[in-house]
């Protein structure tokens, strides 16, 4: 049996080196008592901010000092908790940084509706002699940081009713705390009974895995236990997202935007028919992923596809075991077609203890990029020396790679980018990497494997993320025409479009009509069409780079991966090449899927 290590007997080249942050806790310390003071002083000028030029420069001279401070604060602070979350001494170091993060916040908080609270002519002149004042290196990076605020204008409400949308901001979006307090606290599920008839209590963290099981009356089990539970309270489940959809709306008319999908898209200055385009495109490409099931009930041996089969995998799990090492060479060998300086970079991170690599007892679980700016991204692992952990390295340091890129390029208040295109980079890399491995990989049964790999990363990031889209844009519209939002009325639209998406060849369980409920994400509204899209742009941009070289490297490198957020997220990816506003970009990935499937046919 595999024992799980201590922090302490971990080998040093094997974890991440948080000195380049700070050399010791006692700087920390001392970091953190210098800017817990400091933070303070920025209320001097509230409600004063922009009554004179020698306020705001003073305001925005400690603003840029303080804020990459506190960042690389809480970011140490953080990540040392996470190295190991059993040990005291960083859980207080953690929350002392959260603290003061948020003292922070609310220190500058006057800022943002004083600057929009200006007439246009008085901010621009405003803004023009700060700008000969101070000199900033970047000064369009300026320009767009106030840019940013000041578009908001159209949208704001007088004082006394935007201090009025503060005050009822938490019960109004309270629905989400109440789902994640009955989700995470009070659901249980019935047991699920092993092959070897031992009894396992069903969660959801097992959950993922049980769906997964070979043996089928596993997956079945754990199938109907999870969304039985749900089934029932569905009538509360239903009130409670509702609610979610009710305030999404009032906000969006208080706010006055003609819809709730256009005030959140909004936020990142994304055209409607980016998200109309998607999930059209996808729908025109449903024959492929009804193709897809056909493949995987021939592969599995079944005479009926349920929805409980289609995460287990066709072919069985390669078994050959990858040292931390050879996934490095693997990596490096992988994302060549991104060209020497992208390989340094990443040969840079590798050798100098970006990535803590193993688990240890105590360790956050899962993988993440985290970094700060004016220092190298960060990367946490918990490597088992399996090909899914092959990829996930991939994965992470094409995030890590996004941010080095935006950080050594932008200033610190245009460093960071999009939600919408958090995850392209990333994509993009593993995307690389499944084609090396294609094109290298001779083994009918290693090949297939990598196929199954990646015909699931489009079957559960683009065809479920859309479908996803698609069962939030129907309620909300529904919700807007003046319709009663009731667990018949979501359960209907949900299963209807899991029949649309799977086609007529895969048995619709009526259990899964009670899935909505069960997806957090629902409570951050129209959220989850970025992964879809952004897997979308990632997978074009791999098929263009491997295509066009050099050329396609300068548009992704110097174009996107250093744009960090100077530009919207739609035109940064025009540079790197791919236009998601056009239906050619979505469909460009699906080609992709669709040799995929070509291929794994050959196989099997």
């Amino acid at each position: 049996m595999k024992t799980i290590v201590e922090r302490t007997e971990l080998q040093e080249e094997d974890t991440w080196k948080l000195e380049d942050l700070f050399l010791t806790d006692s700087e920390w310390e001392e970091t953190y008592k210098k800017y817990y003071e400091k933070s303070e002083q920025m209320l001097q000028w509230k409600g004063k901010v922009t009554d004179s030029l020698e306020n705001f420069s003073a305001f925005m001279a400690l603003y840029c000092e303080m804020s990459p401070a506190i960042e690389r604060l809480y970011v140490y602070a953080h990540e040392k908790y996470h190295q190991d979350t059993t040990n005291a001494t960083y859980q207080a170091l953690s929350e002392k940084a959260t603290a003061l993060a948020v003292r922070f916040s609310a220190s500058v908080a006057y800022f943002e509706p004083e600057v929009l609270a200006m007439e246009d002519e008085a901010f621009d002149t405003l803004q023009k002699k700060w700008l000969e004042l101070s000199k900033p290196a970047q000064e369009e990076a300026y320009i767009r940081f106030f840019g940013e605020i000041r578009r908001g204008k159209a949208h704001r409400l007088s004082t006394e009713l935007e201090e009025l949308l503060v005050q009822a901001k938490e019960p109004l979006t309270n629905a989400n705390t109440v789902f994640s307090m009955f989700n995470n606290a009070d659901l249980t599920f019935s047991p699920v009974v092993l092959e070897n008839g031992e009894k396992l209590e069903l969660t959801h963290g097992n959950f993922s895995t049980l769906i997964k099981h070979k043996e089928r009356s596993v997956r079945k089990q754990a199938f109907e236990s999870m969304h039985r539970a749900y089934g029932k309270f569905e009538n509360t489940l239903a009130a409670m997202y509702s609610t979610n959809v009710k305030t999404d709306i009032f906000y969006s008319k208080v706010r006055k935007y003609k819809s709730s999908l256009a005030q959140a898209l909004d936020k990142s200055h994304i055209p409607e028919q980016v998200y109309e385009n998607l999930i059209s495109v996808v729908h025109e490409n449903l024959s492929q992923l009804h193709r897809y099931m056909k493949i995987r009930k021939n592969a599995l041996g079944v005479d009926t596809l349920h929805l409980y089969d289609v995460y287990v995998p066709m072919v069985d799990t390669a078994e050959k075991k990858v040292t931390f090492s050879e996934a490095k060479d693997i990596v490096k060998e992988g994302l060549k077609p991104l060209g020497e300086e992208y390989a340094q970079i990443l040969d840079e991170g590798f050798r100098n203890r970006w990535i803590d690599i193993y688990e240890n007892k105590g360790k956050r679980s899962g993988a993440y990029s985290w970094g700060c700016y004016g220092v190298h991204p960060y990367v946490l692992l918990n490597y088992q020396e399996d090909w899914n952990s092959v990829f996930t390295l991939a994965h992470e340091m094409g995030h890590a790679l996004h941010s080095y890129f935006s950080n050594r390029t932008q200033a610190y208040v245009t460093a960071d980018y999009e939600i919408f295109v958090a995850e392209v980079a990333s994509t993009c890399n593993e995307a690389l990497l499944i084609h090396y491995l294609l094109e290298n990989t001779k083994d009918k049964k290693q090949r297939a494997y990598f196929i199954n790999y990646q015909l699931e990363q489009f079957r559960t990031t683009l065809f479920r993320q859309t479908m996803f889209a698609e069962f939030e844009w129907k309620v909300h519209s529904l919700a807007e025409s003046g319709e009663a939002l009731t667990a018949a009325k979501l359960k209907e639209i949900y299963f209807e479009l899991n029949q649309l998406y799977f086609g007529k060849d895969t048995e619709i369980d009526e259990e899964i009509a009670m899935e909505w409920a069960r997806i957090p994400h629902f409570y951050t509204s129209y959220y989850v069409y970025q992964y879809a899209t952004g897997y979308a742009a990632a997978i074009a941009l791999s098929a263009r780079i491997l295509k066009e070289g050099k050329k396609a490297i300068d548009d992704y490198i110097g174009g996107f991966l250093c744009g960090g957020g100077s530009k919207d997220p739609i035109d940064l990816l025009k540079i790197a090449g791919v236009d998601m506003g056009q239906p050619s970009a979505v469909q460009a990935s699906l080609d992709v899927f669709k040799n995929l499937l070509d291929q794994i046919e050959e196989i099997l």
